[in-house]
């Protein structure tokens, strides 16, 4: 059905996919796995027309194509399908099912009978049976993936590109897709299936590509893959399965009180009863594959996600049920977070890296909302000194600076604050090896100062090296947590590919 071969993108001279060669099926569901960063959304671009590549082929049925946007890549049979659907929550189900395909009369004027029965048709095969005249933006999740879905189908699409479509959809729904997924195969077409859950990989995939990288690293049937081994090609480390072992005794636990407790986080779809805590000098690292749970739990510890149940407690005083934890709150308590997308969710570019140091710090350095320059003069350059900072000046844009440095002033802005706790979301990502060694080397400097860490990474080394202990993520819930001796890159492998 599709080839991919040698395909090559770049963007501002970074390689995205490097010379990426794939092949597709007929009535195959193949599955597209990797990391963060390993290439999989750039590829569904290039496939779906909204990139081109730089150099490679793409065929279809064994014909070269090229599409110079993503209408072309739909009018030749490719039909992408994204986690946020791109539908109209606003519209029927029918029109959405049917948009700039809906059945005409004799002037020219769309027949609502008509699209409202041929609408009932498709969906009733795909095992959906509503109200078809309903907005769809009343129907569920998983009821709008279906619609997705077999609008795709019913346009003809000879290959459904499926990218993280099952986030936020519930058992049910998942059984009611997977039903829809194994129609499109009976018709003959294709399917790529882009997900982080491994239990759907076995369960509806044939083949699968994993990315790493940019890079292909392996290709193949799932049949006679274990799990274990498919972990180790996404993250690039070798694998030795173990077992854990028995304890002899309890393992000894510090005398003294945790700085942070997080009791049974829970949010619908993202957290399951998460648990965990941390002490004063403490390195906890959160593993788990890409989507299970580790930038959720440190978004809700730090107050930006709003979660359904559960409580925080810093230093034993400051606690609140989980409901009424705030950003606010957090801060007060002496949370910090930095987040993994620096550059949308940190940095603020066009300010200094002065401003940017300062930012959380300027409600404590104000004296009847004024904030004394020279205070801040002081405090900005002695963070610039102590982390390294390089830059033309704490006036120069924070937009200007390497993505290291930028890394470093977001860690600046929260150092300042003193905090008691610190969450780092992937701190090393997209920075050179001399960033890493420093950052890795002020993590140590600051656990012995006694800052409580807690150390988001999906480089199972970075956590082996730094933590003391790691709890392991899976679907939102713990399924294993690792300390002291038992923190080995073979154990940490193990727990992430266990079922």
């Amino acid at each position: 059905m599709l080839q991919v071969a040698g395909v090559l993108k770049a963007f501002q001279g970074v390689t995205a996919l490097d010379h990426v060669t794939m092949s597709v099926r007929a009535g195959e569901v193949h599955a597209l796995v990797g990391g963060n960063g390993a290439g999989k959304s750039t590829l569904v671009k290039v496939l779906s027309g909204v990139h081109q590549p730089d150099a490679g082929e793409l065929r279809l049925l064994g014909e070269p194509v090229g599409f110079a946007g993503p209408a072309d890549a739909r009018r030749a049979g490719i039909a992408t399908i994204h986690q946020e659907t791109n539908l109209v929550p606003t519209m029927s189900v029918a029109r959405n099912l049917l948009l700039g395909r809906e059945p005409r009369g004799r002037l020219g004027l769309i027949d609502t009978a008509a699209v409202h029965a041929r609408a009932e048709e498709v969906l009733a095969a795909y095992g959906l049976e509503v109200d078809v005249r309903r907005p769809l933006g009343s129907l569920g999740e998983g009821a709008c993936q279906i619609v997705a879905l077999a609008r795709a189908a019913s346009a003809d699409a000879r290959l459904v590109i499926m990218d993280e479509p099952t986030t936020a959809l519930d058992h049910a729904e998942l059984e009611t897709l997977f039903a829809a997924v194994a129609r499109l195969r009976e018709q003959g077409r294709s399917v790529i299936y882009v997900t982080h859950r491994m239990e759907e990989l076995y369960g509806i995939c044939d083949r699968v590509t994993v990315l790493r990288e940019g890079r292909v690293v392996h290709t193949g049937p799932l049949a006679g893959l274990d799990r274990l081994r498919l972990v180790s090609l996404m993250l690039g480390r070798p694998f030795h399965p173990v077992q854990a072992a028995p304890q002899a005794g309890e393992p000894d636990v510090p005398a003294d009180a945790p700085v942070l407790e997080a009791k049974g986080l829970t949010r619908h779809h993202m957290l399951d009863g998460v648990s965990l805590e941390m002490r004063a000098g403490e390195v906890v690292g959160l593993g788990g594959l890409l989507g299970a749970g580790r930038s959720e739990t440190a978004r809700a510890i730090a107050g930006v996600l709003p979660v359904d149940a559960g409580q925080v407690t810093v230093a034993g005083r400051s606690s609140a049920q989980a409901r009424k934890w705030s950003i606010r709150s957090a801060v007060r308590a002496g949370i910090g977070l930095v987040p993994e997308n620096r550059k949308t969710e940190g940095i603020v570019p066009t300010l200094s890296v002065r401003d940017n140091i300062a930012l959380a710090a300027l409600p404590r350095l104000s004296r009847a909302g004024i904030v004394s320059d020279t205070q801040v003069d002081s405090i900005v350059a002695t963070f610039m000194r102590r982390l390294g900072i390089k830059a033309v000046s704490p006036r120069q844009p924070a937009g200007e600076l390497s993505g290291g440095n930028q890394q470093k002033v977001l860690l600046a802005r929260w150092l300042a604050m003193h905090p008691k706790v610190l969450l780092l979301d992937e701190p090393t990502r997209g920075v050179d090896v001399a960033t890493k060694l420093e950052m890795q080397a002020l993590l140590d400097e600051l656990a012995v100062d006694g800052l409580a860490i807690l150390l988001i990474s999906s480089d199972v080394a970075e956590l082996v090296e730094n933590c003391d202990s790691v709890v392991v993520l899976r679907d939102g819930a713990i399924t294993d947590q690792l300390t002291g001796p038992e923190v080995t890159e073979d154990r940490l492998l193990t727990a992430l590919a266990r079922d």
